[in-house]
């Protein structure tokens, strides 16, 4: 059975859907049993292997309990920095394996490797979106080019966009990796290592994939820069595309607030910019290096339903490779010991109950490059 904390909220529902479709027993947790069940009726069907508790992430003999009896216990609860370290440990001593959705670098530095190891358990942390699938999608696109001949990457850029509303738990998420971002303002990846404000921010109109005017804010962090290592290339770049005045708005002004009030401001800009639209997810990566004919480019496009859907589906997925011993026992980041092609291509397979898949992934003619200077119409720089 796999235990999933914070499972009936926006990342928890989706996860909880997804390990059930796969035939897993779930334990359905949060602060509110009623909550809990109710979540239980409305979205599983009668009889369903699904049980419903009571769970204080907080607490650490809270989580012990809820553990118990668990193989794998996943953490969708919020936000991580304040609540991973108490889960993770709590799981660990009840001899359960850890999935975060979240968890950043700072949760990773708490957990103990030899002691995963020595007790033969594992966590696994960034099993959501962002971290997450944006350090898998360049991976497996890198695999794949490879396989088609691509023999030595050079170059990589990953474009985001999330199109979509912030809770407060997963804007106080975003605000925190913001602010301990590892490489510091505007910064990207040259000549193999990280070099701050090596780019600037600017204004694009209709970039393919990208319909409508965004404001393109190169974005550099840990998990960017391990991607980069682990891919071997010179150079890369990692640029996040805001779409709407009101969030572009709010994130030049939350660095002066308060956190609750820096989270409550950028939730209301995502409702501003949010009205008449519908959520969405778009990651464009471009793979460029050397092949047994001379220079080569690779194109790949994955378009998501949104950032709760594709959390919540990567974050399962997670788990249920934990739960196969696909993962060896130790502590690590999703995108370093997932294997990055299956993760992607299990996001895009529809669920055998016929439930659509959160994700579609279009590989473009080798050498396409729609992103080519020439191929940008540039309104502006800031």
């Amino acid at each position: 059975m796999i235990g999933v904390i914070g499972g009936y909220g926006d990342v928890g529902a989706h996860t909880v859907s997804a390990l059930y479709r796969a035939g897993v027993p779930v334990r359905i947790g949060g602060r509110s049993a009623t909550a809990a069940a109710h979540f239980r009726a409305r979205r599983l069907p009668p009889g369903a292997a699904a049980e419903a508790r009571t769970v204080d992430v907080r607490d650490g003999d809270s989580v012990r309990a809820f553990a118990d009896g668990l193989s794998v216990l996943v953490n969708c609860a919020g936000p991580s920095h304040l609540t991973g370290s108490s889960a993770a440990r709590a799981a660990l001593r009840a001899g359960v394996d850890y999935v975060d959705a979240a968890g950043d670098d700072a949760l990773h530095a708490q957990l103990d490797d030899d002691r995963y190891r020595h007790s033969g358990r594992t966590a696994v942390l960034s099993a959501g979106l962002r971290p997450g699938l944006t350090g898998l999608f360049p991976r497996a696109v890198a695999h794949w080019v490879r396989t088609a001949g691509l023999t030595r990457p050079e170059t990589v850029c990953l474009r985001t966009r999330v199109v979509d509303h912030f809770t407060t738990t997963s804007a106080l998420e975003y605000l925190h990796g913001a602010a301990t971002t590892a490489a510091g303002p505007l910064a990207a990846w040259r000549d193999g290592a990280a070099r701050p404000r090596a780019l600037t921010r600017r204004i694009v109109a209709d970039l393919p994939f990208f319909p409508g005017t965004s404001t393109v804010v190169p974005q550099l962090s840990a998990e960017d820069i391990r991607t980069a290592r682990a891919l071997g290339v010179r150079d890369g770049d990692w640029l996040t595309l805001v779409q709407g005045e009101q969030v572009l708005a709010a994130l030049d002004r939350v660095h002066v607030l308060p956190p609750e009030d820096a989270a409550e401001r950028l939730c209301r800009a995502a409702r501003l910019d949010m009205a008449g639209r519908s959520p969405s997810v778009t990651l464009a990566v471009v793979v460029a290096g050397r092949g047994a004919s001379g220079a080569e480019s690779r194109t790949a496009v994955l378009h998501g339903t949104g950032n709760a859907p594709l959390s919540g589906a990567v974050a399962a997925h997670t788990a249920l490779q934990v739960l196969r011993g696909e993962v060896p026992p130790g502590r690590h980041f999703a995108a370093d010991v997932l294997d990055a092609p299956a993760a992607v291509t299990a996001l895009t397979r529809p669920a055998a109950d016929g439930t659509r898949a959160c994700a579609r992934v279009e590989l473009l003619p080798r050498g396409a490059d729609p992103f080519a200077p020439q191929a940008v119409a540039e309104v502006g720089a800031l």
